[in-house]
């Protein structure tokens, strides 16, 4: 009874969730390969056997596999053909819709739209959001000091109004914990606004270590609480919702790459990576949470996919923008001996990096422990 709650809590919405997410990112390959005159074989959600499909009137199947993590789309002449005429040219008929044939910026749009819905799709959900039910918001005032703490060392008073943080201006109380969090230990300059004055002073968060979501991470605490009141929601029209939808996307995506700035220069525990055991653990929790959690989730989930697909490693999309970018320098395609040997250090690449996150997700969920009890 418990695994069946457990699949009905935490698997099918993680599922659903990376199913939408995949069908997105395909989707921009797909339109953008559509819109260059590319002729596309095959729309996969999933990977393995087929389970369900059918073909569409321009030719391509579109279809569910068995492993639904992931997914890909086909197209027609993705690599350089064998059956050359003596002028180099293509023998069949096909070659108009070929992968292949189109020009060098073609084939790199059609690499980047994938990431870009992502972008995009974080973009339009949160837009919806702040449209309909509205934006989160919370004054960034100081209401309490703890005692001891590192506001309390910097010199922060109750009634300050937070003004900056670094280069960052601060409009909610949001911001101030988003960075907070993610500046344990470092020295972070913070202007406050204090009666008529401004006033610049420097904390060092201190760096405590808290469990979410089941995993123990390394966060920065300065030892403040606002004043007071529940959180808002401001509503915005349509155009603002959208601007404030794209800075929030920016902001995200900002906060992405300094955490793995951060694990990548050691001052961040790469422990805290998490992997698609995490993932699921996170997408249950979100959906008992609340609709609001879970379009946030999502937002933020589409953004690491568009992110993380953007890296320089063979077989993602930035590691063919990577190719690309060479072919553009050297005036031909990569070889194919040296992208065949390209394709399976990145193969390699993921695997590992698939196997140590997993291995995370289950230290940091006790199922090694558990494991162990059974058998000892």
């Amino acid at each position: 009874m418990e695994f069946l709650t457990a699949i009905w809590t935490y698997v099918l919405p993680f599922i659903l969730v990376l199913t939408v997410l995949v069908f997105v990112h395909e989707l921009g390959h797909y339109l953008a390969a559509r819109r260059c005159g590319v002729r596309v074989e095959v729309f996969s959600i999933g990977f393995g056997p087929e389970i369900y499909g059918f073909t569409g009137k321009t030719g391509t199947r579109w279809k569910f596999s068995a492993i639904p993590f992931g997914g890909y789309v086909r197209m027609y002449g993705e690599r350089a053909p064998d059956d050359l005429t003596d002028d180099g040219q293509r023998s069949d008929n096909d070659i108009d819709v070929s992968l292949y044939s189109k020009p060098l910026r073609q084939r790199a749009w059609i690499v980047f739209a994938g990431p870009l819905a992502n972008f995009l799709f974080a973009i339009v959900i949160l837009a919806g959001l702040f449209s309909i039910v509205g934006q989160p918001y919370t004054p960034a005032d100081v209401g309490k000091i703890v005692p001891g703490s590192a506001a309390e060392e910097a010199g922060l008073k109750p009634g300050d109004l937070f003004v900056k943080i670094g280069s960052t201006k601060i409009e909610r109380f949001e911001q101030v914990r988003r960075i907070v969090q993610l500046s344990p230990g470092r020295q972070i300059s913070i202007v406050v606004k204090r009666g008529d004055k401004e006033v610049t002073i420097s904390a060092v968060p201190e760096a405590v270590k808290v469990t979410q979501f089941g995993s123990e991470q390394t966060i920065g605490q300065l030892g403040v609480s606002r004043t007071g009141g529940d959180m808002v929601f401001v509503r915005h029209d349509p155009v603002t919702a959208i601007w404030e939808a794209s800075v929030r996307t920016v902001v995200l995506t900002g906060n992405i790459l300094d955490a793995l700035g951060q694990i990548s220069t050691g001052q961040r525990n790469a422990k805290e990576l998490g992997g698609p055991v995490r993932i699921a653990q996170i997408s249950g929790d979100m959906a008992q949470a609340g609709f609001v959690m879970v379009i946030q989730f999502v937002a933020i989930l589409s953004i690491n996919l568009g992110l993380i697909n953007l890296f320089p490693i063979p077989l993602l999309d930035g590691g063919h923008l990577v190719f690309y970018g060479i072919e553009a320098l050297r005036g031909r395609p990569v070889g194919e001996r040296a992208m065949g040997y390209s394709l399976n250090i990145g193969l390699a690449f993921i695997l590992c990096l698939t196997v140590f996150v997993t291995w995370n997700d289950l230290v940091q969920l006790r199922f090694i422990e558990y494991v162990i009890g059974l058998v000892t």
